[in-house]
């Protein structure tokens, strides 16, 4: 669980509900709120120092994300997950996300290509620190990912992909946590996206950010097969 000190400090800082919602959202993600675990609000509310209502209003987000789950006579528990649930979200992911390529190509300022090219420059420096290769796992895969569907500039695309699959690839790749050697073709892909977007091509585009996903679907399931 989060420090207390820096709990009270954030929630003095901001919102209540904002602040214990993206509180236990990282917490959740991060595993120091196990999967399958009850969400007590008594002891939550002792814990951060608020009443019960906020507390209320951010567990319903987390639930309205697919982070927690309720069931009658049981309560609030973090969800628990399973390889099929991830497979079923690269599915979609790679439909959605094809489409946001699309748009992004035709609807993403130049400006905000820059930056999409210099992330992929962090990126790429992040790699060749990393001898396990990691960047699949990482957040800057994800990173790149949400800059594009946000480049896609369609708030119901935003809303599914950031805010309700997002944050349940993020509690995934935690949980199951696999180790990949994919990330410098991951990463060769990325690039390959961007091109297309820079050219203003959005078939391309679709058609590139469509097979970057399937590969990293194909990779988690010889992954998982590998484990069992």
């Amino acid at each position: 669980m989060n420090d207390l000190s820096s709990v009270s400090a954030d929630i003095a800082a901001g919102n209540i509900p904002d602040r214990i919602f993206n509180l236990l959202k990282e917490a959740i993600v991060e595993g120091d709120i196990a999967a399958g675990s009850k969400i007590s609000e008594p002891e939550l509310a002792r814990a951060y120092g608020i009443s019960r209502g906020p507390l209320r209003e951010a567990i319903g987000r987390l639930e309205a994300c697919g982070l927690v789950v309720r069931k009658p006579n049981v309560g609030a528990r973090v969800v628990t997950l399973s390889s099929e649930q991830l497979l079923e979200i690269f599915h979609v992911r790679e439909a959605l996300e094809g489409m946001a390529a699309r748009l992004a190509a035709q609807n993403m300022s130049d400006d905000e290509i820059a930056d999409l090219r210099g992330l992929l420059g962090q990126h790429n420096e992040q790699i060749e620190r990393d001898a396990e290769h990691a960047y699949f796992q990482r957040e800057g895969d994800l990173d790149f990912h949400y800059r594009i569907v946000q480049g896609s500039h369609n708030g119901r695309m935003i809303e599914l992909l950031c805010n309700d699959l997002y944050h349940l690839v993020r509690l995934y790749r935690y949980q199951f946590g696999m180790p990949s050697k994919r990330g410098p073709r991951a990463f060769v892909e990325h690039e390959h996206i961007v091109d297309a977007i820079e050219r203003r091509d959005p078939e391309m585009a679709e058609l590139m950010m469509r097979s970057h996903v399937r590969a990293s679907r194909e990779n988690v399931e010889r992954l998982l097969r590998e484990q069992e």
